[in-house]
This record gives structure tokens, C-alpha cells and sequence, in this order.
């Protein structure tokens, strides 16, 4: 399979670290666009040989497009690009917002895939999720997959809609937890610990959590009910995140994520 990766920001080095280093497609195999020449050099020095600085008819070459680029670029890219595409190739879209309808019209072909990553996918701990176009085959589809994979774990819908979701979940996910994480780390400091102790405090806590709740077959409910004990210290912080109505605040945070996710799409 031969890919071009358009955009060598961070997610599109990501996507060529992560199928060069999971041996997805071998080096000479792997095309990058770039219209900033500092990030092309940094391709050219990493020993990526097809860098290119403006589409071109290189682009008929390949099998796979992926689309690493911000939603605000696609209406100046989309004619540059549409002249070299077949209706063979397979455009991959992570850009938040666009959606499959969209591409298909500004593009010559109807094999469009569309994805939502999140920042962890850059140490191979990511959760994506992506949906495809009736024109691409299971077999496109498995493929894609497998190469999603390298950067973590992948979830298929049939439903375009779904993706608005998963940007309120797990795209923009990351951000809740460091939201929580900052809060912790803020109060530990009120108790006098110094920076350092309540950052190692805080990051130990929410890493040994995860991996706990990952070994077992419990849910977050049995593991909260495992560490409060009657009367205790756990019971008497959740008796006030009660009170505050966290949990509904959480979901009503992430509805207003859906919901914006759906504006940016239309």
C-alpha cells in the first residue's frame, strides 16, 4: 500500500512514526505534503524521501490520502488536490467537523473515510473512532483499521452522527481528565505538598487507577464502592461531589461538546 499523509503537523507525524515503526508500509511507500518547509525538512531529516511541498500528480500514485489537516484549510486544498484523485483511491479525514457528504462533493472520489483520533494516539495509546462510505470495501475498511491501530485502539460505527460522540467522549476526553488532574494537583498544593510531591501524587493516583480497572471486570461503580468504606474519607468527598451535582455537571459538559461538534459540522 502506498499512503500520503497531507499535513505534518502532530497528528500526521504521528500517523507516519506509527506505520513506519508497526512496519503498515514501508518508508519509500509513505508520501508526505507539507506547505510548511520547516516540518518538510523535519520529514526530509527523519530520511522520509517523497516530501513534497504542493500537490502534484504524485498523488495518482498512491492507494490511501489521509487528510491531517485543519478543518479551516480543506476549501483551499480540496481543488488543489481533486485534479490527481481517482475514484479508486481512499481519502481518510480526521479533520473534526467535516463530514463524509462534504468530502464526497469536493472530491472525485466516493470512498470516504472519516475518523476522530485523540492526542494519546502520539504514544500508541489512543482511542479512535471512524465510520466509511458504502463504496469502501470491508476489505478497504479492515485495512484502515489495522493502520488506525498503530496509534491504539479503533472503534467502527455505521453511523456518521456517532463521530459528533465520539469527539465529545473521547476526542476531547483527554482535557477532562487533565481538568480533574489540574484541580487535584491544585488542592494538594493548598495541603502544603510541594509542586512536584502533588504532581506524582495525582498522575500515580489516575495511572495505577486505570490499569487497575483495566485487569478486572468490575466497574467503575464496584471499584468506587471497593475504596469507600462506610463513614470514610472516600465517602465523605463523594457526599460533596453529590452535593454539587458533578456527575450531571460531567454529562452536561459533554452534551455541550456534542452539540458543538455538530454546529462545526454544518
Amino acid at each position: 500500500m502506498k499512503i500520503l499523509i497531507i499535513g505534518g503537523g502532530n497528528m500526521g507525524k504521528t500517523y507516519a512514526d506509527a506505520f513506519i515503526a508497526n512496519h503498515a508500509v514501508a518508508k519509500s511507500d509513505l508520501y508526505i505534503l507539507e506547505h510548511y518547509e520547516e516540518k518538510a525538512a523535519l520529514f526530509r531529516s527523519l530520511g522520509f524521501e517523497k516530501v513534497f511541498f504542493e500537490p502534484g500528480p504524485y498523488i495518482s500514485e498512491v492507494d490511501l490520502v489521509i487528510l491531517a489537516i485543519k478543518p479551516q484549510d480543506a476549501a483551499a486544498l480540496f481543488p488543489k488536490i481533486a485534479p490527481y484523485l481517482g475514484a479508486h483511491q481512499v481519502v481518510l479525514s480526521i479533520m473534526a467537523g467535516v463530514t463524509m457528504t462534504t468530502l464526497a462533493a469536493a472530491l472525485p472520489t466516493p470512498k470516504i473515510v472519516r475518523a476522530m483520533p485523540n492526542l494519546p494516539a502520539q504514544i500508541s495509546m489512543g482511542m479512535t473512532g471512524f465510520t466509511s462510505a458504502d463504496a469502501v470495501s470491508k476489505e478497504e475498511t479492515f485495512n484502515i483499521q489495522n493502520l488506525l491501530n498503530t496509534t491504539g485502539k479503533s472503534l467502527y460505527f455505521d453511523d456518521e452522527a456517532k463521530l459528533d460522540a465520539v469527539t465529545a467522549i473521547s476526542g476531547s476526553g483527554p482535557a477532562y481528565v487533565y481538568y480533574f488532574m489540574d484541580a487535584m494537583i491544585e488542592t494538594a498544593l493548598g495541603f502544603g505538598f510541594t509542586k512536584a510531591q502533588a504532581e506524582v501524587l495525582v498522575e500515580q493516583t489516575f495511572m495505577g487507577a486505570i490499569h487497575l480497572q483495566s485487569m478486572h471486570n468490575l466497574s467503575c461503580k464496584d471499584w468506587i464502592a471497593r475504596v469507600a468504606s462506610k463513614g470514610g474519607t472516600t465517602e465523605a468527598a463523594l457526599r460533596q461531589f453529590a452535593a454539587h451535582d458533578l456527575a450531571q455537571g460531567i454529562g452536561q459538559g459533554l452534551q455541550a461538546a456534542q452539540r458543538r461538534a455538530v454546529e462545526l459540522g454544518k
